[in-house]
Parts: structure tokens; C-alpha cells; sequence
């Protein structure tokens, strides 16, 4: 296969951009990452800095005064964040509705819901306990693309003297009944019982604390719900969607269907079957597309991945007559490839994955919800529903380099790449991406044997050492 160039990486594991402001009119860098502003809470993302993002949001976003709803995980900093964004938006004469802890996929289907010129998310999804974040959804629910960015980032450079005030100033109050309202549209997705499936719940201490559970109990499952408390100062410590241990122990303890894992905003899940192994973000999508595509639902027979699906998750589709489009990592650039081809399913191999038909971006819980439509309605156990492949091995070596951005440019570099991808054939692939936060180059290869993975991955690590030290 033809190796992959990518000029930055959108990992959101990549450590924190530097948000710190310079004076009153501009920034160290780019203050909008991936998924939206993030940083370590009360040192990069503080308060002042949260006030200034919310009121220039405000003037681009909502510059007649539009309504904004506003959501957050159980992060301690969270209240504290949410009251500056909150200040900074009423500042610019916006009406702002205060959701509370809400999963990031309910803020974006209450977006839609009120009318509301944009969405907020206070959260730093499945990153440690010291970070937090601040993302934007349009008014149709999805992340907000660069230039809308750009241009918040600009207000924020050249605030406005003239600010609203008297009766054109903002307000604030509670959006009532938002999480019984997302329930409801999450129950709408199952078109079955889920009466007889027993099914472990990891919440990770999250945002899908207590809506996953009663929504799950609700459609008929038996439930034994983890981590299960609004804990800000645990959420994602051992548990969730980057920790499948203790989940996995309680499904074969308590011989249960499956179990799922969510991270801290819920927009995202992965799942271990009855047996205790883990089915990724690709297992599920592989799963989920096939049953769609059966049923005659998978619109245009295409699916969206990103470029870092196995192989094998690749060639088990397109075997089966599905064509599977590539979108740069990130389930923004996700969504974008899925509006752009039509494709009613899309996601990434962490579990990030958009079911268009029910919502505009990833949701955990909707997506786990289908999960148990497809054990309950295909009366076989989840751990025969992934077996569609078997996944090629994959080798991932970061590499820290002095000049990152003479990746795209290091003809000699591509040319040692091509040879090594030459070597695997048809059975293997090179991907290179250079990290847009911090000096590294992530080298991935995949093989159909984990040595030959192992060995080609480190001599084009040493290449790139070689190339761009």
C-alpha cells in the first residue's frame, strides 16, 4: 500500500497547547486545538481566559444576541469555568442557558433542540483530572470549523469598547429538564426491548453518570453501573474507556452480556464482550455497518474511518461490498467526510462514532445502546458480532525531532519510507504524521506478522531520526 502523509496529528493525546495570553490583544499560538480550547484549568485555562473566549464567542457567534447552551463533565474546575464562559457571554448581550452536567452529545442535540445560535462543552473528555476544555458546536450541532475559530480567536485579539448595556445585557438561568429531554431522544434510537441482556456500565465518574444507567435500565437491560458517582476528582482515575480493567473483571464475574466503557464527556465508548476482551471504536463500526448494510440502511454502502483503521477492519468491509473513506484523525473531520459523502455511520478506533439518523456528533451512549439492539435482535453473543476480522498487528513509535515541519519535505525520508512500504506489499502500510503540538513525528506501520510490524517500524523511526534531527 501507498504510505500516508499527514502534515500535523490530531491525536487529542498530544500534550496540552500553551494558552497563555500576552498582554490583552494576542497569543503564544493557536488557541483552538482538535476538539476545541484545552489546557490545564486555572494555570492555562483560567478564568480570565474563559471570560475573553466566551464574550468574543459571543459577538461572532451570536452577534444579535443569540442563545447559547452550555454543558460540563464533573471536573472540579468545571462550575468555575462555566461561570466565567457564562460572564463572558451575557457581556456580549448573549442569553445563556445552563445545562449542568450533561454528556458532550446532549449539549449538541439541545443545540439543536432550543434554536440556540451555538453550543458549549466544558470538558477535557478523557484527559486527566487537572485539565479541562472549552468546546463549540455550531447551531446544526457539530464542531465548529476553522475559520469560525479563527475569527473568535481575532475578537478575542481586538475585543470591542462599546460592550451591551442596561437591558442588552445577557442573562443566565437554568435550562430545565435538558437530561430527561436527551433521554428521550436517546430511547427514541432503540426500536426493541432490551429486556434479558445484562450489561456492566463503567462511567468513569463522568458526564454519563446517571443518564447511562437509566437510560439503559429504561429500554428493558439489567444494569450494573460503575464509577457511577459526579466525582470531579476521579473522573477517568482508573477507569473509563482508557482503563478496561475493572470493567472487563465485573462482565465475566458477573457472567454478563457485555459491558461498556465510557470517558469523561460520553461522547466516545468502547466495549468488552461477555469473554472480557475489548471491541474498539473499529469492531464496533465493522459491526454496526454490516447489520445497517444488511438491513438495506447503510446509505451509498460507504462508511468513514480515520487513517488509522487496521487493515483488516478495512478489508472485512470492502470484502463484504461496503467502501470505506479515510478522514484524517479527529470525529470533526469525521463528520465532515460523512456530510460530504452522505455516509449514515462514521468513527474512529477509540470509539468516537456518529450515527447520522440520530445524531449530529459522537455519542457513547447512543452508540451502546445499538450495541445491544444488535446482540438482542441477532440473538448471538457480542463476542461473535466482532469477530468480522482479525486485525492486522500494529506498531506506533513516537519520535521527537528537531523540525517537524520539514517532514512534508524530506524527499530523502519518503524515498527509505516508500522503499519500506515497497517491502510489505500489499500486506502492510506506512503511515507518518508530524504532531501539531509538540516536536514529534508518529511513525505507524502494520504488518501481517507482529515482528515484521516491530522491525519495519523502528527502521523508519531511525530514518526519521536520521532525516530530521
Amino acid at each position: 500500500m501507498r504510505c500516508s502523509r499527514l502534515d500535523n496529528d490530531s491525536n487529542l493525546s498530544d500534550p496540552l497547547l500553551s494558552l497563555t495570553l500576552i498582554g490583552e490583544n494576542s497569543f503564544v499560538s493557536r488557541l483552538f486545538g482538535t476538539d476545541g480550547v484545552r489546557g490545564v484549568a486555572n494555570r492555562d485555562l483560567t478564568p480570565d481566559l474563559a471570560l475573553a473566549l466566551g464574550r468574543a464567542a459571543g459577538f461572532v457567534l451570536g452577534p444579535d444576541g443569540g442563545r447559547f447552551v452550555i454543558g460540563r463533565d464533573t471536573r472540579l474546575s468545571g462550575p468555575m469555568l462555566e461561570a466565567a464562559l457564562s460572564a463572558g457571554l451575557c457581556s456580549a448581550g448573549c442569553e445563556v442557558l445552563l445545562g449542568g452536567v450533561l454528556p458532550t452529545p446532549a449539549v449538541a442535540f439541545l443545540t439543536l433542540a432550543e434554536e440556540a445560535a451555538a453550543g458549549t462543552v466544558i470538558s477535557a473528555s478523557h484527559n486527566p483530572v487537572p485539565d479541562n476544555g472549552i468546546k463549540f458546536f455550531s447551531p446544526e450541532g457539530v464542531k465548529l470549523p476553522a475559520d469560525l475559530e479563527d475569527a473568535i480567536e481575532r475578537a478575542m485579539a481586538s475585543p470591542p469598547t462599546d460592550l451591551p448595556v442596561g437591558a442588552a445585557v445577557g442573562r443566565a438561568e437554568p435550562l430545565e429538564g435538558g437530561a430527561d429531554r436527551y433521554m428521550s431522544h436517546l430511547l427514541d434510537s432503540v426500536d426493541s426491548s432490551l429486556e434479558g441482556l445484562e450489561i456492566v456500565l463503567d462511567c468513569a465518574f463522568g458526564a454519563a453518570y446517571s443518564i447511562a444507567p437509566r437510560v439503559f435500565r429504561a429500554a428493558g437491560a439489567k444494569v450494573k453501573a460503575l464509577h457511577d458517582e459526579p466525582d470531579g476528582s476521579r473522573i477517568n482515575v482508573g477507569c473509563g474507556s482508557t482503563s478496561l480493567a475493572l470493567l472487563s473483571e465485573a462482565v465475566v464475574e458477573r457472567g454478563a452480556d457485555f459491558g461498556l466503557a465510557f470517558d469523561g464527556d460520553a461522547d466516545r465508548v468502547l466495549a468488552v464482550d461477555e469473554r472480557g476482551d475489548t471491541v474498539d471504536g473499529d469492531r464496533i463500526i465493522a459491526l454496526s455497518a454490516l447489520r445497517l448494510f444488511e438491513q438495506g440502511n447503510l446509505h451509498n454502502n460507504v462508511v468513514v474511518s480515520t487513517v488509522m483503521a487496521n487493515l483488516g477492519f478495512r478489508r472485512a468491509l470492502e470484502e463484504r461490498g461496503i467502501e470505506v473513506l479515510s478522514a484524517p484523525v479527529g470525529d470533526k473531520h469525521v463528520a465532515h467526510e460523512m456530510a460530504r459523502s452522505g455516509a449514515v455511520l462514521g468513527g474512529e478506533q477509540s470509539g468516537h462514532i456518529i450515527w447520522a439518523q440520530h445524531s449530529s456528533t459522537g455519542d457513547g451512549i447512543l452508540t451502546g445502546l445499538q450495541i445491544a439492539v444488535a446482540i438482542s435482535a441477532e440473538a448471538e453473543p457480542l463476542s461473535k458480532l466482532a469477530a468480522l476480522y482479525s486485525s492486522f498487528p500494529q506498531v506506533l513509535i513516537n519520535v521527537e525531532v528537531g523540525a517537524r515541519d520539514a517532514l512534508a519535505g524530506a524527499e530523502g525520508l519518503w524515498s527509505e519510507v516508500q522503499a519500506a512500504e515497497s517491502s510489505l506489499g500489499d500486506d502492510g502500510r506506512v503511515l507518518l504524521r508530524a504532531s501539531g503540538t509538540e516536536p514529534v513525528v508518529r511513525v505507524m506501520v502494520e504488518a501481517t506478522e507482529a515482528s515484521v510490524a516491530q522491525r519495519t517500524a523502528e527502521a523508519v523511526a531511525d530514518a526519521v531520526r536520521r532525516h530530521l534531527a
